[in-house]
């Protein structure tokens, strides 16, 4: 039984970045096992993980890109009851050793949390404010589409949870797919990531689903850094798949009358 098991989605990915976010994972002394995913159009990736050398580390060339959700439970379906956790972790995020043996004895203490992220802060170490209340279609068209920003500003503070300072333990309704810290015996109680969702809302799909069974956590004691964030807000094809996710979650949870957005508004 592996202690933490961990997925990286990739497609194209930039090498420099995944070999901080690898290194930044095996660098500890708990029993550890990562798998990269990798949906790109070839296995070109295959010869860079070689060139670790390290049985730690699994390569699965999927041969095609069935998006993220997709890629990652490539992996969580073989990892269930193999491992007490399994990390969710995007390639362009690193961290400093002690981060995962933190939130490993965090978890083990608090057996009814079933999901932990950390503090997550740009390169230049500003905050990034990933703890969310169960959005509304407001919310998302404002953070879109709102040219005004102050707007934007004020929405962001409740919808974000800004208000709270991020300088405490939270039980938070969405936390960030850029970093999941979950029981693995949680997928069997709430399922897998919701494949109909390419990219972008499957991670508050999935959160919110963990959140009505179990606490999960936003943990500020240890911190990790995510070099990119918000590419929807750059990238006119970003920002259309983001548009279709959004669609699909509200489809799913309610445009107007969501019960448990309204219990933890």
């Amino acid at each position: 039984m592996y202690d933490i098991t961990s997925s990286i989605v990739t497609y194209n990915t930039k090498i420099d970045e995944l070999q901080k976010a690898i290194e930044s994972f095996l660098n500890t002394d708990l029993n550890v096992q990562l798998y990269i995913s990798d949906n790109s159009p070839t296995d070109d990736l295959k010869e860079f993980i070689n060139k670790f050398n390290d049985k730690r580390i699994n390569y699965t060339f999927n041969d095609r890109n069935g998006g993220y959700g997709w890629g990652h439970n490539q992996i969580i379906k073989k990892v269930m009851g193999k491992s007490n956790y399994h990390l969710i972790l995007n390639p362009d995020i690193y961290f400093k050793n002690g981060v995962l043996e933190e939130l490993f004895s965090y978890m083990e203490k608090n057996r009814d949390t079933g999901n932990i992220m950390p503090m997550v802060k740009y390169p230049n170490g500003e905050i990034q404010y990933l703890c969310k209340r169960i959005p509304s279609p407001k919310d998302l068209f404002l953070r879109k589409f709102c040219p005004i920003k102050w707007i934007i500003e004020r929405n962001n503070l409740k919808y974000e949870m800004r208000e709270t300072g991020y300088n405490q333990i939270m039980n938070v309704p969405i936390l960030s797919g850029c970093f999941m810290f979950i029981r693995t015996e949680v997928f069997e109680n709430v399922g897998l990531f919701d494949e109909r969702y390419f990219m972008y809302m499957e991670d508050f799909d999935l959160s919110r689903r963990i959140h009505e069974k179990y606490k999960t956590i936003f943990y500020p004691k240890v911190e990790i850094t995510h070099a990119h964030a918000k590419e929807s807000f750059k990238n006119k094809k970003m920002a259309k798949i983001h548009l279709k996710a959004a669609i699909k979650y509200f489809n799913k949870w309610g445009w107007l009358f969501d019960k448990k957005r309204r219990t933890t508004a």
